[in-house]
């Protein structure tokens, strides 16, 4: 069991753990969708742009925005439309309004009393600075992929938070939603993981800790 009183800083990645981002894409996505008389349930396009934006991303370093605009256009390949510019542009232009969960709020502004609070996000500086404004918490530290200028789970992007955090490893706690872009490559590092497991997924890639949601994490350290 996690002792949290060895830690002073929780590293977050933002999107998925913090703000409810298949709720953002599913209400840009399904409109376009069907416009071009498309019709796929909601877990098949998180399916697909789970697909899209790793393999975009892994082609060398651009921006986020131009991520999400080649989402669009990968979406555009698969069901064999041609989106309109406005399309391509409405994914990132969305992000500014995707909102945090439920639990998001109360839970970053308990921990806030007692750790450090660092972000860790696949996103553009400008991007993320529409979000922060609903999390309604500083943050002591943010490392954005634009900053690292490669996307986790690149390790390059934890170690360039270390080297802002300025406290050592054994003494950071990494949340995140995401194996593959998060919890893999922390746990690689030997950063002690908790696993925001939102969606009850079964994964053999165990984390130090699963938990449901940010409430029950907070819950465990109350």
């Amino acid at each position: 069991m996690i002792n949290f009183n060895d830690y002073q800083a929780l590293t977050f990645d933002c999107y998925g753990t913090l703000i409810d981002w298949e709720s953002g894409i599913l209400g840009v996505m399904k409109p376009i969708l069907s416009a071009h008389g498309v019709e796929v349930d909601d877990r098949e396009i998180i399916k697909y742009y789970s697909e899209f934006e790793p393999a975009i991303q892994q082609n060398g370093y651009i921006k986020y925005r131009e991520v999400l605009k080649k989402v669009v256009q990968k979406f555009g390949d698969r069901f064999d439309f041609v989106p309109t510019t406005t399309e391509i542009e409405s994914l990132p232009e969305s992000l500014q309004n995707w909102q945090p969960f439920p639990d998001t709020i109360k839970a970053l502004q308990f921990l806030q009393q007692k750790y450090k609070l660092v972000i860790i996000s696949n996103v553009d500086d400008d991007l993320f600075a529409t979000t922060a404004k609903h999390l309604k918490v500083e943050f002591n530290e943010i490392i954005t992929a634009e900053q690292a200028k490669s996307y986790k789970p690149s390790l390059n992007n934890f170690k360039l938070a270390f080297s802002r955090i300025g406290i050592p490893q054994e003494q950071i706690l990494h949340v995140a939603a995401s194996l593959y872009h998060d919890i893999v490559p922390a746990r690689s590092l030997g950063l002690t993981t908790v696993w925001v497991n939102r969606n009850a997924e079964a994964s053999s890639n165990l984390p130090d800790l699963e938990v449901p949601d940010l409430r029950s994490l907070v819950s465990l350290i109350e």
